[in-house]
């Protein structure tokens, strides 16, 4: 045999000699495998957000100062006294106008949400002389503030456990 034959006999039995393609292929599943269910948490949870009331503020006129978002249980203190008698509090700078609330761990039930836009930053809603806003405010529920602050209940909402997407328009 020559050796021209030889290494053409090499070639041929390499290339169709099915076995080398075999472990290429179980490689590959088996990579391919490994990458999908170590991404399987972060696929899961990209495309839900923890159980809770998210808020979403619009209308907010600056990027000044922070949002205060409130969550009241009860109509106790609702909607001034959020200091002393919210059962959540959270405060969020204000970025390109825009702002977000996020509560999770409630527990299932009726609350109501009260949102100022605190642009001086001394935390409280910054009135006139006559006691009219001057600074923004918003309420769940739609409720609105025409001669006064609304009551808990205009602005109550059910909350079951899972997540509830809330969106607020601050009125200034």
């Amino acid at each position: 045999m020559s050796e021209s034959t030889n290494r053409k006999s090499v070639l041929a039995s390499t290339v169709r000699h099915p076995v080398t393609l075999v472990p290429m292929r179980a490689r590959f599943v088996a990579l391919l495998t490994v990458l999908v269910l170590a991404n399987l948490p972060a696929i899961t949870f990209a495309q839900s957000s923890c159980p809770g009331i998210h808020v979403k503020i619009l209308d907010i006129r600056n990027s000044a100062g922070a949002i205060a978002c409130a969550l009241f249980k009860t109509s106790e203190g609702f909607p001034t006294e959020f200091l002393r008698s919210a059962t959540n509090i959270i405060m969020t700078k204000v970025q390109d106008t825009e702002a977000r609330c996020d509560f999770v761990d409630i527990p299932p039930g009726t609350y109501s949400l009260a949102v100022i836009h605190d642009e001086n930053m001394d935390g409280k809603l910054g009135t006139n002389g006559i006691g009219m806003p001057t600074e923004g405010y918003g309420f769940s529920n739609g409720a609105s503030a025409l001669m006064g602050a609304p009551s808990f209940e205009a602005a109550r909402f059910p909350y079951d456990g899972q997540n509830l997407d809330l969106t607020i328009s601050l009125n200034y």
